[in-house]
C-alpha cells in the first residue's frame, strides 16, 4: 500500500474497513477507525464519512491506547 497522507478524504483510502465502538449512540456521533496494512490506523468522524481521515503510525496508536488504559485522558470525559 502506498503511504496515506493525513487529511485525505476517508473514502479514498483503498481496502480498509471502517469500524466504530459498540458504545456509539444511535445518532452516529462517534469516531470510526480503520486498521491500515502497514500497522497504522486511520480515524474519521462518523458524521462525515467522506471527510478527512487522520493517519497514525502503529507506535502512535499503541502509545495513545496505553495512555487511555492508564486513565491519562479521563479528564476529557469527566
Amino acid at each position: 500500500m502506498e503511504r496515506v497522507e493525513n487529511g485525505v478524504a476517508a473514502h479514498l483510502i483503498p481496502g480498509v474497513t471502517w469500524m466504530k465502538s459498540q458504545h456509539s449512540n444511535g445518532a452516529g456521533d462517534c469516531a470510526e477507525v480503520a486498521p491500515l496494512p502497514d500497522g497504522g490506523m486511520a480515524i474519521r468522524n462518523s458524521r462525515f464519512p467522506q471527510g478527512p481521515a487522520l493517519i497514525y503510525t502503529r507506535k502512535e496508536v499503541v502509545a495513545f491506547f496505553a495512555g487511555v488504559k492508564d486513565g491519562e485522558f479521563d479528564f476529557v470525559i469527566d
